[in-house]
């Protein structure tokens, strides 16, 4: 028997991990002695070999799943590629981003148009994306994102990964509740959390009950258009709660949509003279509100003009929602952090943070309850409060610290467990418990993760139809995980593998992600995308997705001064040169540059670097941008290309010249 063989009978390896080193394929030099003896020397084992079998994609091969994550208080949103966890492509949101010139000349309108009360704020703490969503599914069109900070919501149209639009709600700042979509995606729903005066005006908090406002927006998406439609957007005023995350109804539940709240002991705090802290006062009672809402309904109170203008925006009053029964509440455990609706839309499952349950609600009774005005009295507002056990269906108990659950296809669910750092597996009653080897509402097996696990996401896992493959757990905590990165550690995303049933589920990656803190994703089939790899026409406009009228094309190049004052400077880009390549200019010039890339290969993007000015632009093939300033700084200055573009990329460059008055 040779040496290799018995290596092989001391350390057995899969026909699947011998794929993996691609030994057919390799050189013949190579063999499983060889795999044998690298895992000796890292002290691998079997497990570990296999968990890199399922992830490890060798080059040119592509990622089935796409991961759309927020970047928390980056402000953007990171797409990473499941199952090799690689960070694809960070998306430009919230805060300027250099690299894909955004902010920085580019894309200021856009970002200006979320400006809180005039001012600019750069940055933004992004939570949860939302994928547009068709009959329930994932489309793959648009993703929308939240910013908790200052109550914004932006559009990015996945045609070409930009964001095309940010709208500021002139209610509320800070909204935790958004973005989640409708199921056809006729609204991107906008929960607030923390209660504030109407526009965020000055009312001191001795006047809380009386002036402080919760509320939800309920933001009008034109597919056409790919923009939010303000014009047929409304909101509706909520009891001043903390409210929290929302999900909306799908199938069973279609038309209604769920929060959940905290703090309805309205506390005020007030630490600093003497009286209970926030996180004393905000979780003395025994159990919060769930909120239930019609939307469809709401949408026909709105329709009907039964509203109020408030900061020039339409909201139905708190009154209003009462007397036309679309608003009510139903008791959840206190501190609940996650509100999420099964598949077929008959289950809402509730965590609360200091109570080891999930509470599951059946969508059935709550429909009873509400027609049979089943009520166990009312909140001090005037909101009917549904009977807890005319509308719950079953407590689990599932371990310390339950936050947040998806779905699977097969009869389970998963829900995040932030004490025990673990993710809980468990089975579904109903018409799902017949696909699992397990009796209904039953907890099968906990997978430990690393550590102190936030949200998590599956694999489609909240749509009507979970694909059951992966799932990634957005942990908050990362220590002793990877090297010490100085005081500020990595968050730490760690993939499991849930296509197995019982006790398979094991954690098979982990990912440091050093460029903020990802809070919530969705996970969608990487083919339902449709991007495109180079803009349809030369000159096109990425912000009207269209072809720009005054986009330079080749033999229009020019600089043109105008009798208003303004000059007009029309460039084209292409390897290795711009033209023009001196660019003379006057102290106090008001200037608009038009640049075009008129590339045509796919990849072949031109940067556009202008020092001083504070300009950097990224052009892709195809694309025309404008860029507006005032040259108020004589100088010279040399521009170049920023994006290494072709073997004389270091020539790709021209002056900038403004003569002093």
């Amino acid at each position: 028997m040779t040496r290799t063989r018995l290596r092989l009978r001391r350390f057995p390896v899969s026909v699947t991990l011998v794929a993996l080193c691609g030994l057919a394929a390799a050189s013949r030099a190579q063999s499983i002695g060889d795999v044998q003896k690298i895992a000796q020397e890292r002290g691998l084992t079997t497990a570990d070999l296999l968990a890199a079998a399922k992830t490890y994609l060798p080059s040119g091969q592509k990622d089935e799943y796409l991961m759309f994550a927020s970047g928390g208080h980056a402000g953007q949103i990171f797409v990473v590629g499941l199952p090799s966890m690689r960070l694809l492509r960070s998306i430009a949101v919230f805060t300027p981003e250099p690299w894909q010139g955004w902010g920085y000349g580019v894309g200021d309108e856009v970002i200006a148009e979320g400006f809180p009360k005039g001012k600019a704020n750069l940055w933004g703490d992004t939570h949860h994306p939302a994928l547009s969503e068709t009959n329930g599914e994932y489309d793959g069109q648009f993703v929308f994102i939240n910013d908790k900070i200052n109550a914004r919501v932006a559009v990015i149209d996945l045609r070409d990964w930009e964001t095309k639009q940010i709208v500021k709600n002139p209610l509320t700042l800070s909204d935790h509740g958004g973005t989640f979509v409708t199921p056809n995606t006729d609204y991107i729903i906008e929960g607030g959390q923390y209660a504030c005066p109407w526009g965020a005006d000055y009312v001191p908090i001795s006047e809380y009950k009386e002036k402080y406002k919760g509320s939800v927006t309920l933001w009008k998406f034109d597919r056409t258009r790919g923009r939010i439609d303000r014009d047929n957007s409304f909101a509706i005023e909520l009891p001043p709660y903390w409210q929290d995350l929302s999900d909306a109804g799908k199938l069973a539940s279609d038309g209604f949509f769920f929060m959940n709240s905290l703090n309805t002991e309205m506390a005020t705090g007030g630490i600093q003279d003497k009286k209970p802290p926030f996180e004393a006062g905000v979780s003395k009672n025994a159990t919060d509100f769930l909120h239930i809402i019609d939307w469809k309904k709401a949408e026909e109170v709105y329709k009907a003009g039964k509203v109020a203008m408030i900061e020039g925006f339409p909201v139905i009053t708190l009154d209003t929602a009462i007397a036309e029964g679309l608003l009510h509440v139903t008791p959840e455990p206190r501190s609940p952090h996650g509100v999420d609706v099964a598949p077929k839309g008959d289950f809402i499952v509730v965590s609360g943070k200091l109570d080891p349950h999930v509470t599951i609600y059946s969508m059935d009774k709550i429909r009873k309850a509400i027609a049979g005005k089943s009520f166990a009295g009312s909140d001090e507002f005037g909101v009917p409060i549904l009977d807890f056990d005319s509308v719950v269906e079953t407590q689990i108990e599932l371990g310390l610290g339950p936050l947040h659950t998806q779905f699977g296809p097969d009869g389970y669910a998963y829900t995040s467990l932030y004490l025990d750092s673990a993710v809980a597996r468990w089975t579904i009653g109903g018409s799902y418990g017949s696909q699992t080897p397990e009796p209904d509402w039953t907890l099968v097996h906990k997978t430990p993760v690393h550590y102190n696990v936030g949200h998590i996401a599956a694999a489609e896992g909240d749509t009507v139809s979970p694909d059951g493959k992966y799932l990634v757990a957005l942990n908050k905590w990362s220590v002793d995980r990877f090297i010490q990165t100085g005081p500020l550690l990595p968050q730490n995303l760690q993939l499991i593998d849930i296509a197995g049933q019982g006790t398979n589920a094991p954690v098979i990656y982990d990912m440091a992600m050093g460029v903020g803190e990802p809070h919530y994703a969705q996970i969608i089939k990487a083919d339902k995308i449709k991007a495109w790899s180079i803009y349809p026409e030369v000159g096109w406009d990425p912000q009207a997705q269209n072809i720009n009228p005054m986009a330079p094309k080749p033999k229009m190049e020019r600089v043109q001064r105008n009798e208003d004052g303004t000059v007009d400077i029309f460039m084209t880009a292409i390897r290795s040169h711009f033209n023009p390549e001196h660019i003379y200019l006057k102290q106090g010039d008001r200037v608009r540059w038009h640049i075009t890339n008129t590339e045509r290969a796919v990849d072949a993007t031109h940067g556009f670097a202008v020092p001083v000015y504070n300009i950097t632009a990224s052009l892709e093939p195809g694309e025309s941008v404008t860029i507006e300033f005032v040259a108020d700084t004589p100088g010279t200055f040399p521009f170049y290309c920023s994006e290494f573009c072709s073997a004389l990329h270091l020539e790709m460059m021209g002056y900038l010249m403004v003569e002093p008055k």
